[in-house]
Order: structure tokens, then C-alpha cells, then sequence
């Protein structure tokens, strides 16, 4: 029984995203470095909108795809060299919510 509930305590911390002081550096993330091409209220410049109205519809598989592998042929970078796969789910599920203006 106790191994069951380790599991699942693991299971939820696992799932619970970056700690506070990471959230804080991933959100300097998406203004300075997304907002360099997307538009630093991440409305559209060199890169297109990120903002709720222009994601809806997308899947979030779509999003953490392109934030992890990047757009090939385009100024879209892939992220998963300095990212952790728990950053880019965060950063995409941040961006579908609706992230705080600058």
C-alpha cells in the first residue's frame, strides 16, 4: 500500500509543473525571447500570434511539438536543448490559458 502511494504522490508532483522560481524564468522566457519574434504582447511580428484567440483550435500536442523540435525552414528554433520537457508542456498549456501581458 505504501508503495502505491508513493507512486502516486510521485505521479503528482511529476505532474505538477515547475516550481515557482522556474515559472518566473520561463515566463521572462516568453517575453523577451518569444516576444522577440511573436511581438512582445505575443501578438504577431516575425512569428505568428501566441495568444488564446489565435491558438484555439490547435491541439497542445501541436504546440509542445513545435516549442520542442522547432519549425524547419523558418526562424522557429527548437527549445528542447535547454528546456526540460516539464518547461515546454508548461510554456504551452501557459500559452493556451493566456499569458500575462508584459
Amino acid at each position: 500500500m505504501g508503495g502505491v502511494l508513493a507512486a502516486a504522490a510521485l505521479s503528482c508532483s511529476a505532474q505538477a509543473g515547475p516550481g515557482e522560481q522556474r515559472q518566473l524564468q520561463l515566463e521572462h522566457l516568453l517575453r523577451q525571447d518569444c516576444g522577440s519574434c511573436h511581438g512582445l504582447r505575443l501578438t504577431g511580428g516575425l512569428g505568428p500570434a501566441l495568444t488564446p484567440q489565435a491558438l484555439a483550435g490547435k491541439p497542445r500536442e501541436l504546440l509542445v511539438a513545435t516549442i520542442t523540435h522547432g519549425r524547419p525552414g523558418t526562424p522557429m528554433p527548437n527549445w528542447d536543448a535547454v528546456l526540460s520537457a516539464q518547461d515546454i508542456a508548461w510554456l504551452a498549456d501557459r500559452l493556451l490559458q493566456g499569458h500575462p501581458l508584459p
